[in-house]
């Protein structure tokens, strides 16, 4: 897979360096054919981060608007992004396609005689035995990893020799010469070249200092390509300028790293892509600026008769209710159906049940205690002593009404002592009062079964009369006639019930 990448990478390479007959031009046009099929991916991507930055400031304002609430804010902001057509990773994710290119020219440019020129591996074991025989070449200790360049320029050294002596033996190999304005492309810049080189020889020391230039020029021209991107396409966001600022920190280091520990002709490379994309992304930001600045103001059109119909709807609308003539918007979902339906048949069972309630106390004699509306529970004046409830819609009979309620709270006692038992004791009451019906129904039954008359004529009035007072315990009054009558016609009561049990 490896060896099928870089062939596509090598062609052209070798192609150019025929054509111009020059390794340096070859290198520079290979760079301009990478950015010329380079372009319409860069293309998107320059579009859609345009796109990105002009959503700035309509991103910091959902920002501010959903503060606090991350999950609100990234629905709205993909809400946006899919109303604009943005995609916000396409631009990171084009821009990294340069690298693997880089790589593959590295592998290309470090092994020249099977990687770019595609001979078989024993044409570099047959070379490096010549030239180790000849003396032009000494073993090192370590593994060389530019072999093949330095065999390479060997070769071109003593082209016409090797022809002779390895006739057959070095099919495919080429002769290429690496250097380019009088720079070898094929060495690595020194950062100590200054105190190795002869400076009494200027054909010795200006190629040096040439090579030591290089990864500062491509450094310089990678810092001036990423700072009129910048410009061409400002940031309104704080943390996207920021990572802005350290790209274009780091980038130039990189290319300074990069140029020092690979042979010069991939610095070559990297100044060369740096102007040709810095070529690109002028036309492109050109082009697409006055593209988007049409494509907003055709939007701007649009919003502005969106809003103008809103606008009118809601006068409308306004308008309507004023009138008297807006409907309530029923939601007809089966879920709301139901639990509406649920809620009535609810309400309708309580009020037949309190209803019930009213009337079987009513017919028993039973009173309920007055409540002040300042009690909440058991607390009588939770809300207040002088607490009166339409203080703010009634003011002008507010004055008498609080001096009147604080009156009645000055000798009543701050604890109802009846609310306390009376809320327990709703289930026992009702069921006391059926089983007093239940009583009274049986005990009018009785005189006809035994055929007595004294238990017809008592039983009933005794019976309801114990019935009550189990119903109202401390929270109602029994009436007078009940407090009055003797325990005996109690217990003739539980007597006529046990007769009509027993027949």
């Amino acid at each position: 897979m490896g060896e099928f990448i870089c062939k596509i990478f090598a062609w052209p390479l070798v192609k150019f360096y025929e054509f111009t007959g020059s390794y340096g031009l070859a290198i520079v046009f290979f760079a301009l054919l990478v950015n010329i099929l380079m372009t319409p991916f860069m293309a998107k991507s320059k579009k859609s981060m345009m796109r990105s930055t002009r959503l700035q400031p309509r991103i910091q304002e959902l920002q501010k608007r959903h503060e606090g609430n991350p999950q609100k804010l990234n629905a709205e902001m993909q809400k946006l992004y899919r109303e604009e057509g943005v995609n916000p990773m396409s631009g990171c994710l084009w821009s990294l396609i340069p690298f693997p290119i880089l790589i593959a020219l590295y592998s290309v440019i470090r092994r020249p005689i099977t990687r770019m020129m595609f001979a078989a591996q024993s044409v570099v074991d047959n070379l490096q035995t010549y030239f180790v025989a000849q003396g032009w070449y000494i073993m090192p200790e370590k593994a060389d990893s530019y072999l093949e360049i330095k065999l390479s320029e060997i070769a071109h050294n003593h082209w016409a020799d090797i022809q002779t002596a390895l006739a057959g033996k070095i099919d495919g190999l080429m002769d290429i010469n690496f250097n380019f304005l009088g720079i070898n492309l094929g060495m690595q810049p020194q950062w100590n070249f200054f105190m190795k080189t002869d400076w009494s020889d200027a054909s010795v020391w200006l190629p040096a200092f040439g090579l030591f230039l290089i990864p500062f020029v491509s450094a310089l021209l990678s810092w001036l390509s990423i700072k009129i991107g910048n410009m061409s396409n400002p940031s309104t966001d704080a943390q996207a300028a920021a990572s802005m600022k350290s790209m274009n920190i780091m980038m130039p280091l990189m290319s300074i790293w990069i140029c020092f520990i690979m042979p010069a002709a991939m610095g070559v490379y990297w100044i060369a892509n740096s102007v040709f994309g810095m070529g690109r992304d002028f036309i492109l930001t050109k082009r697409y600026k006055k593209q988007l600045d049409k494509e907003d103001a055709e939007k701007a059109v649009l919003r502005l008769q969106r809003e103008k119909e809103l606008e009118a709807k809601r006068r409308e609308t306004e308008r309507l209710r004023a009138e008297g003539k807006t409907e309530k918007n029923v939601n007809t979902s089966k879920k709301n159906i139901r639990a509406n339906e649920k809620q009535k048949s609810d309400e309708r069972k309580a009020a037949l049940e309190r209803a019930d309630r009213a009337a079987r106390r009513e017919r028993l004699g039973i009173k309920e205690n007055e409540i002040p509306p300042s009690q909440v529970g058991n607390r009588r004046f939770a809300r207040g002593r002088a607490y009166v409830p339409d203080r703010f819609s009634n003011p002008e009979a507010a004055a008498a009404q609080t001096l009147a309620a604080a009156e009645a709270s000055a000798a009543a006692a701050p604890v109802d002592e009846t609310a306390a038992a009376e809320l327990p004791a709703a289930e026992t009451a009702e069921a006391a009062v059926v089983t007093a019906e239940t009583v009274s129904e049986e005990a009018d039954a009785a005189p006809k079964a035994a055929g007595s008359d004294e238990v017809s004529t008592e039983a009933p009035a005794e019976s309801e009369e114990a019935a009550a007072e189990t119903v109202s315990g401390d929270t109602a009054e029994v009436p007078a006639e009940a407090e009055a009558a003797p325990e005996d016609d109690a217990a003739e009561a539980d007597t006529a019930s046990e007769a009509k049990d027993l027949d």
